[in-house]
C-alpha cells in the first residue's frame, strides 16, 4: 500500500522518526582539511554511511535514505565522478551480503539508465536478493533529483490515466521513486550547509530539518542520537495548532 501524503492526512508521530533521509555533504572538505585527496573523503564516508545503518536498525528506524550522487554531480570533474562509479562498486560487493544477513533491504534510485551495464546488473542484483528483508530498508539515491522524481511521476501519472481532466495527490504519489516508504520524519544534512539541494523535494513537505557543521566522515552514532534527540523536542503540527496537538484533536481529511 502506498503510504499517505502528510498534507492530506495527519501521520502518526513516533518518539523515533520512521523514516530519516540524509545529504552526505563534506566528504571532500573533511579530506582537504587533513591534506588528504578527495577520494579519502568519500572512502571514509562510505564507512560513515556503515554506522549509521547499523545504528538506525539498533534505534528501531524503518527507513533511512542516502542521497549518494545527484544529477547535478556529474558536473564534477571527470575523474572524481569515475571514482565515485567505482566505489559504488565495490560498495555493493562488499555491503550487500551483510546487509541481506542482518535482515536490511537495499532500494536504489534515481536515473539509472546512465549508469553502465555492470553497474545495473549489480543494482538489480541487490535489491533482488533483499527485497524480502523487513528489519530497515536503506535506499540510496543515486543520480538522483527531486525535480526528476516529480516529472517522471507526472508522466507515469498521465500514461497511466489519459482520460484524466485533472489529476489528484492520491494518483500522483504511487509513481514517486520512494512510493514504498512514509515520508520522511527528518532530514539530516552534514557539512554546514543549510538546503535542500534538490533532493526529495514532493517527500519533505512537512519533515524536520536538522542541520550540522560536522563533515559526513565524522558523523557517527553518536551524531545520529543529536540529531533524533533535536527530532523529539519538536512539535508536529502539520498545519494544526498546538492545543489540537496537545489534545490529540483529529483533523479531517482535506
Amino acid at each position: 500500500m502506498t503510504p499517505s501524503s502528510s498534507t492530506q492526512i495527519v501521520p502518526d508521530v513516533s518518539l523515533v522518526p520512521r523514516h530519516i533521509a540524509i545529504i552526505m555533504d563534506g566528504n571532500g572538505r573533511w579530506a582537504t582539511k587533513r591534506f588528504m585527496p578527495r577520494v579519502a573523503g568519500h572512502v571514509k564516508g562510505v564507512e560513515a554511511v556503515r554506522g549509521i545503518v547499523e545504528a538506525c536498525a539498533k534505534q528501531g528506524v524503518e527507513y533511512v535514505t542516502f542521497f549518494a550522487f545527484s544529477s547535478e554531480n556529474w558536473r564534477r570533474p571527470d575523474d572524481e565522478v569515475s571514482l565515485l562509479m567505482r566505489l559504488f562498486m565495490t560498495a555493493l560487493e562488499r555491503e550487500v551480503s551483510k546487509m541481506h544477513a542482518n535482515g536490511i533491504r537495499l532500494k536504489i534510485v534515481g536515473d539509472l539508465s546512465r549508469f553502465d551495464d555492470k553497474l545495473q546488473k549489480m543494482i538489480a542484483s541487490a535489491e533482488r536478493k533483499t527485497a524480502a528483508n523487513d528489519r530497515l530498508t536503506v535506499t540510496i539515491c543515486a543520480n538522483y533529483g527531486g525535480r526528476w522524481d516529480i516529472m517522471q511521476a507526472v508522466n507515469k501519472m498521465a500514461a497511466a490515466y489519459p482520460d484524466a481532466g485533472d489529476f489528484s495527490e492520491e494518483q500522483l504519489t504511487p509513481f514517486l521513486s520512494l512510493a514504498y516508504a512514509p515520508e520522511p520524519d527528518l532530514f539530516i544534512r552534514t557539512g554546514g550547509e543549510e538546503r535542500i539541494s534538490n533532493f526529495l523535494l514532493w517527500q519533505l513537505a512537512y519533515t524536520e530539518l536538522y542541520f550540522t557543521d560536522t563533515y559526513w566522515p565524522d558523523f557517527d552514532a553518536a551524531a545520529l542520537e543529536l540529531a533524533i534527540s533535536s527530532y523529539q523536542q519538536r512539535e508536529r503540527r502539520f498545519g494544526r495548532t498546538s492545543a489540537q496537538v496537545s489534545a490529540q484533536i483529529p483533523v479531517a481529511k482535506c
